[in-house]
C-alpha cells in the first residue's frame, strides 16, 4: 500500500484546491458533516466525538425526486430526475462511517440497481481518518471494524505529530484522485504510521456477532422484545442517524392538478405505520415487534442475505436515544 506524508499547512492548500476545482467538499462540523467553502475552517481531530448523524444523506438524501410528471389532456409526460453532476470529497470521516457505502451498496444493487445511489458513490472520494474517541456507546470492534480500519476509505489519514499526517492510498480511485495533488505530498514512512496506529486504544469487544446471529434465529418470540418495546418512543431517530439504515417510501406529490413529482423519502421500521396494510392489518402492531425487527435486520437478516452486519458500531442510535435504549447492551444480552 502506497503511503505519503502531508503537512497540515499543505492539507489546507489541498482542500482549497478541491473547492476551487468545483468539487463538493464535506468535513465534520460540530454536530454533523457539512459542506464547506473555507478550507481553513476544517478541523480534523481524531479525539472528536462522532457527529450526531452520518454522512449517508450525501449519497442517499432524506428526500429526492425520482421523476417529474405532467398530465396532458390525453397523456402523461414523464421527465427524468437525476443527481447533481458534481464530484464529492469527504475528509476526516471516522472508520465507523467510511465502511457504510460497502454495506449499503449490497442492498442498493440487489434485485434492482439504484442509479441515483450508485452515481453518487461512484463520484464520491472518501478520505477517512484514524479515531481516538471512545465512549460507552462505541462498539466498532464488535462488528468487524476498528478505530484504525481503512474499510471504505479511498485515502486514510493518520496523524504522525502535531504538524503532519500520513496519507495511506487505499484504492485505485484514491490514487487517481491524490495524484492530482502530488505537489503537496512527500515520501511516507509506513513504519512510523504503523507505530502510531498500534498505540490507539480499541473499544472492548462487547459481543460475538456469530453467537448473536444464532441466538436471534432461535428466539424470535423472546419476551425481552416486549420490554424494549415498552420503552421505545417509535421516533426512529436511531434509523435516521444510522450510517447504514436504508428504508424508504415512494410517494407521488402533486404541485397542481396537472403537475407533480414522485419522491423517494426516508422511512423507518420503528414507525407504527411502516408495515400497516391497506386492509388495516399490521403484522408489527406493537413496538416490541418493531424493535425486534430492527435488531434482527441488522444482525441476522442482512447477514443471511448479504454476508454483512448492518451496523458499523458507531453508537449514534444509543447516544441520541431520548429514552436511553442502548443497542450494544441489548445485542450483548442476545445469548443463552
Amino acid at each position: 500500500m502506497e503511503e505519503k506524508i502531508i503537512s497540515k499547512q499543505n492539507l489546507v492548500k489541498l482542500c482549497a484546491d478541491i473547492i476551487g476545482g468545483g468539487h463538493i467538499l464535506i468535513a465534520p462540523g460540530k454536530t454533523e458533516y457539512v459542506v464547506t467553502q473555507d478550507a481553513s475552517q476544517i478541523v480534523l481531530d481524531t479525539q472528536s466525538k462522532p457527529t450526531k448523524a452520518s454522512y449517508k444523506t450525501f449519497v442517499f438524501p432524506k428526500a429526492e425526486p425520482v421523476l417529474y410528471y405532467k398530465r396532458g389532456k390525453n397523456d402523461v409526460q414523464i421527465l427524468d430526475a437525476g443527481p447533481e453532476q458534481k464530484k464529492t470529497v469527504i475528509i476526516g470521516a471516522k472508520p465507523c462511517d467510511t465502511n457504510s457505502f460497502n454495506i449499503l451498496s449490497k442492498v442498493f444493487n440487489w434485485d434492482y440497481k439504484d442509479d441515483f445511489y450508485n452515481y453518487r458513490v461512484k463520484n464520491f472520494i472518501v478520505i477517512g481518518m484514524m479515531c481516538e474517541f471512545s465512549d460507552r456507546y462505541c462498539f466498532c470492534t464488535s462488528v468487524g471494524s476498528s478505530p484504525v480500519s481503512e474499510k471504505g476509505s479511498d485515502i486514510f489519514l493518520i496523524p504522525l505529530d502535531a504538524d503532519n499526517f500520513a496519507v495511506r492510498i487505499v484504492t485505485d480511485k484514491g490514487k487517481e484522485f491524490i495524484d492530482a495533488y502530488s505537489k503537496y505530498l512527500t515520501d511516507g514512512n509506513p513504519s512510523k504510521s504503523k507505530e502510531v496506529s498500534e498505540k490507539v486504544k480499541h473499544p472492548e469487544v462487547a459481543f460475538d456477532s456469530k453467537q448473536v446471529h444464532d441466538w436471534l434465529a432461535k428466539n424470535f418470540e423472546h419476551p425481552k422484545w416486549d420490554g424494549v418495546g415498552d420503552m421505545c418512543l417509535s421516533c426512529a431517530q436511531c434509523a435516521f442517524v444510522c450510517p447504514v439504515c436504508h428504508c424508504f417510501d415512494i410517494v407521488d406529490e402533486d404541485y397542481s392538478y396537472t403537475e407533480g413529482r414522485r419522491m423517494k423519502n426516508w422511512d423507518g421500521c420503528q414507525f407504527g405505520h411502516f408495515t400497516l396494510h391497506a386492509s388495516g392489518h399490521n403484522p408489527r402492531d406493537i413496538q416490541g415487534k418493531r424493535y425486534r425487527q430492527r435488531v434482527n435486520h441488522k444482525f441476522k437478516y442482512y447477514v443471511d442475505k448479504f454476508g454483512e452486519i448492518l451496523c458499523t458500531g458507531c453508537g449514534r442510535c444509543s447516544r441520541g436515544c431520548a429514552v436511553s435504549i442502548d443497542i450494544k447492551e441489548i445485542v450483548a444480552n442476545c445469548k443463552d
